[in-house]
């Protein structure tokens, strides 16, 4: 069972920013920029190639409406995409505001991010969907499902 297979059942905590039948968007604990979530289907699949293709189109269409929630939030200049995945062996897409390519760069990750300033940056998240029109995909409590 994978980390995020465990975050999504609440046996290790997670913050949520969204949540359907399909997939769930929450907070990474090493985020490359404030406000970095990871959009993460339900079903564990290893490599986003192996799911159905209606299951990735809908994994992008939520990470551009999380993507459009950041850069409310974050008055960002764009909120970026990555699809990567050698560290977790579960589909997942990295969203995250950014202001310019240096952004990319996962070793410049964040380490030891305290919980209350994840929780802050998630909740301006979760704030910017309901106002976007989407608050039927977020979760009442911003640490469980």
């Amino acid at each position: 069972m994978s980390v995020f297979t465990e975050i999504i059942a609440g046996t290790i905590p997670g913050r949520f920013a969204y949540a359907d039948e399909h997939c769930v968007a929450f907070a990474t604990i090493e985020p490359l920029t404030h406000g970095h979530l990871l959009v993460v289907p339900r079903m564990e699949v290893d490599r986003l190639t192996d799911l159905d293709e209606y299951l990735v189109a809908h994994l992008f269409t939520v990470a551009q409406r999380i993507g459009r929630a950041q850069e409310k939030a974050f008055a960002s200049t764009r909120a970026m995409m990555i699809v990567a995945g050698l560290e977790v062996p579960h589909a997942h897409i990295h969203v995250f505001p950014a202001t310019s390519e240096a952004n990319l760069n996962f070793r410049a990750a964040m380490r030891d991010v305290p919980g209350d300033v994840l929780d802050e940056d998630v909740s301006a998240i979760r704030e910017a969907l309901i106002e976007l029109g989407f608050a039927e995909y977020v979760p009442a409590d911003l640490h469980a499902l």
